[in-house]
């Protein structure tokens, strides 16, 4: 999978996560993205060394697990803005 793709199935990913995740989350598009991104390639790292696949490849292993990754940071994000807030 190229960047393009994995920008987008990052984004794809960090959608699929706030929409499973409930609660009002504040984040805009970019933010979406970066979990997104960062719950693929966590996803990407535990695909590849369960032997599913390769790291860039895309299959269902992977993509669970970071849809998975995605849905605890963005409540993690969520916490951390939470917090943020009250203390200001």
């Amino acid at each position: 999978m190229g960047i393009i793709g994995f920008i987008v199935f990052g984004l794809f990913v960090g959608v699929v996560a706030r929409l499973i995740k409930p609660g009002r989350q504040n984040l805009g598009l970019v933010g979406t993205l970066v979990l997104g991104v960062i719950g693929s390639l966590i996803g990407g790292v535990v695909a590849t060394l369960l032997g599913t696949g390769d790291f860039g490849e895309l299959n269902i292993i992977g993509a669970i697990v970071a849809i998975i990754a995605a849905v605890v940071l963005v409540g993690f994000v969520e916490g951390i803005m939470g917090r943020r807030k009250t203390h200001a």
